[in-house]
């Protein structure tokens, strides 16, 4: 896995690609938790049966890292950190977005049948969240 392309200013997020292996039988990406993803993984989830009009998290993390990955289908995350404002859309599933803590989150615009799976480096914890924007702004922007 390699960096494929930065996203924002502070760095906060940034897109890579993951290893796609293709034969006639079809594709096959992996994602091991090693040095290229730079945290352990210790919670999978995944989003499926999304209503395009639909927003998800609309949250940001203290200390979670992220990888999200359109595993099937396409959507829209747009990221905040405080600073910068970015929206990136996933529609491959051989790229990921990672996405570091002190972010904020919110995913739209799903396609029919999409499916967003997210790998993350730490499990819930109801602590790590930003739920409210105003707040995680106030905090984002007294960041080092």
């Amino acid at each position: 896995m390699e960096t494929q392309q930065r996203v924002g200013t502070v760095g906060s997020w940034w897109t890579v690609s993951l290893p796609r292996h293709t034969d006639g039988r079809g594709s096959l990406s992996a994602v091991e938790a090693d040095k290229a993803l730079g945290f352990e993984i210790r919670r999978v989830y995944y989003l499926y049966d999304v209503p395009g009009d639909a927003v998800r998290g609309a949250h940001g993390h203290r200390r979670l890292e992220q990888l999200l990955v359109a595993v099937h289908g396409s959507f829209r995350i747009t990221l905040d950190d405080g600073f910068s404002r970015d929206t990136v859309v996933l529609d491959d599933p051989a790229r990921g977005l990672r996405v570091g803590p002190m972010v904020w989150r919110e995913l739209t615009g799903f396609s029919p049948g999409a499916v967003a799976l997210v790998l993350a480096s730490r499990p819930y914890e109801d602590d790590d969240y930003y739920r409210d924007h105003d707040t995680f702004l106030r905090e984002a922007r007294r960041q080092p």
